[in-house]
């Protein structure tokens, strides 16, 4: 077999040009640098979860994983910072860096192992190791970091340095400027700060300050109904940026057990977490606790109300896991689409685990936790549409790289799920093709608009800067192409909706499919881009009369009531956050 160097970014200065090469997955090949790697000697590996039963067997293996590391992670925590908080209070803390950095590992690892065994290399270009590079100060920055080739190519070469293999690393200095993340400037900081201040004040004036209401995503306007329901004077709390900390290697050099010593992965991991911990939960947890403390949030809540802030607010988070220490219930409310729906889901699962109860759009499941109280965040008014307007087909970007586990395509299925996108304009005449908005949704380096301009430079395509509400107001027709919040919401405006996508990717579990087969029995829901292309044909000229029919609607409303009913109740989100109660005793 001939010799060949594995290539494991998209960075083109660590790609030999006078080698035969591999690259580990499609994500090393930028659209934009199509002209370099397009005259290379290359071979691509096959990408691991193109098997989803595989993938379904390895989300239940890495959840063992998790719960085993987070138990041992938090007993050396404690130990370091001389605290004795829960395995809860952790979990909420570093729950959601521990759980998507176990699953990126595992991803990274594996796509080694294959593509090590699949062919014959001998040596990788690396860059030498950075450690102010290469650690993210804190979860926000923990995400923007799996985004980046920088950061993934140097978790490539650390197992491959770890890892059994005779692959040969070769080292050069990364003399690229690397920009930083933009922190929070002092006058934010201070702005913040004087706002947390007047709502301090404002609390005052209310005769109970027992429910702690923050990044609710709720209406403006139902958020203030609520507080004043509750006797609280309206206080619009707002966090305070992470401080910057320095990394100390000798606060790093400590160990995990390893209770799996034969499993290479198990050890893998423990080498790297002690490396890779965000400086926050390490270096900085006495800063951050500190500066948690000094907020002007109330002391004593009841109720802490949130539903977004669970995920990369470090500072919300580590202020409300001690008030949940200290008798504090934690209520998370759903903040958008695939809840409820799909077999798989890390952080929702992780939502349910560190909350008292978890508010529903609708869906219910076996988990007491869970009670269905309606999509708050969707106005409940209704909309309007264009019968004789154009139609949205609204896109969805993922990644390049994996991160958290759930079901989606995972990082090069985005190429199967573009070429969908495709597959579907081929199949419409141009008189409606021409008609058609391509809404694009982040990009991450997909390269979308040039993609979109090779395969048809007539088609409309825009960025999305509009509120999709603003723009379904003047459309005829809202095609959904991927399972998130944005056909949840022309659904339960009742804007013509066409959906599609491919079900081997975005997977439904067994009480989701039975709703899917009603929507698809009316021409709403398809499972191919050719089934979804000729529906659109169909009703093209006679939306109403297709739309408004009885079966259509009582589709609708039996969809909408399960997984986002907001149309079918008269009150605001703030009534229904005051009719949700257990055996009597409300919740809020």
């Amino acid at each position: 077999m001939v010799k060949r160097t594995l290539v494991t970014s998209a960075i083109p200065e660590l790609w030999p040009k006078d080698k035969p090469i591999v690259f580990i997955g499609e994500w090393c090949k930028r659209f934009s640098q199509k002209h370099i790697w397009e005259e290379l000697d290359s071979y691509t590996s096959n990408y691991h979860w193109n098997d989803r039963n595989q993938l379904a067997i390895d989300f239940k293996f890495l959840d063992l994983i998790y719960e085993e590391v987070l138990k041992n992670l938090s007993d050396k925590l404690n130990s370091i910072h001389k605290t004795n908080f829960s395995k809860r209070y952790w979990r909420i803390l570093i729950g959601p860096w521990l759980g998507i950095f176990i699953q990126v590992i595992f991803d990274r690892w594996k796509m080694l192992n294959i593509t090590i065994d699949s062919f014959d290399i001998d040596q990788c270009n690396v860059y030498r190791e950075d450690l102010n590079k290469f650690v993210p100060n804190d979860m926000d920055e923990f995400i923007s970091f799996l985004q980046t080739d920088s950061w993934n190519e140097m978790i490539y070469s650390n197992i491959l340095k770890i890892s059994k293999n005779k692959v040969v690393l070769n080292e050069f200095e990364d003399k690229r400027i690397v920009q930083k993340r933009v922190s929070k400037n002092q006058k934010s900081i201070i702005k913040s700060y004087l706002k947390n201040s007047l709502s301090s004040v404002l609390s005052l004036f209310g005769t109970r300050d027992n429910v702690f209401i923050y990044s609710s995503s709720l209406p403006k306007t139902s958020e203030i109904k609520l507080l004043f329901k509750l006797n609280q004077f309206p206080s619009f709390w707002l966090t305070q940026a992470v401080s910057n900390f320095s990394i100390s290697t000798n606060r790093r050099k400590w160990k995990l057990d390893a209770p799996n010593s034969n499993c290479e992965f198990r050890a893998i991991i423990n080498k790297l977490i002690p490396k890779c911990i965000p400086r926050a939960y390490l270096e900085g947890f006495e800063v951050m606790n500190s500066d948690a403390d000094k907020l002007p949030w109330p002391k004593k809540p009841k109720v802490i109300f949130t539903s977004t802030a669970y995920y990369t607010d470090d500072i919300f988070k580590i202020w409300s896991a001690k008030k949940v220490e200290k008798g504090s219930e934690l209520i998370i409310s759903q903040h958008g689409g695939n809840f409820g729906m799909t077999p798989r889901a890390f952080l929702e699962q992780h939502q349910i685990d560190i909350c008292d109860y978890f508010l529903s759009w609708g869906w219910t499941n076996k988990n007491p936790k869970v009670i269905a109280v309606g999509n708050l965040k969707t106005p409940k008014n209704l909309h309007s549409y264009n019968p004789n307007g154009d139609a949205i087909m609204a896109e969805y970007s993922l990644p390049r790289y994996s991160y958290q586990l759930y079901s989606v395509p995972i990082a090069s299925q985005w190429l199967d799920y573009f070429n969908e996108q495709l597959r579907l304009m081929e199949c419409l005449p141009d008189i409606i093709r021409n008609k058609i908005n391509v809404r694009l949704k982040g990009d991450f380096g997909w390269d979308q608009l040039s993609r979109w301009e090779d395969f048809n430079p007539n088609i409309s395509v825009d960025i999305g800067e509009k509120p999709m509400q603003e723009d379904a107001n003047n459309c005829r027709l809202f095609i959904a192409t991927y399972n998130a919040t944005t056909y949840l919401e022309s659904l339960s405006w009742n804007i013509p909706t066409v959906i599609f996508w491919n079900v081997n990717h975005w997977e439904l579990n067994k009480n989701t499919q039975e709703s899917f087969d009603l929507l698809e029995s009316v021409g709403i829901f398809h499972r191919t881009p050719e089934s979804a292309a000729k529906q659109i044909i169909r009703i093209w000229d006679n939306i109403d009369i297709w739309w408004w029919s009885d079966k259509v609607q009582n589709a609708r409303k039996i969809f909408c009531n399960k997984y986002s009913y907001c149309l079918l109740y008269t009150s605001d989100a703030a009534d229904d956050l005051l009719c949700v109660d257990l055996g009597g005793r409300r919740i809020i």
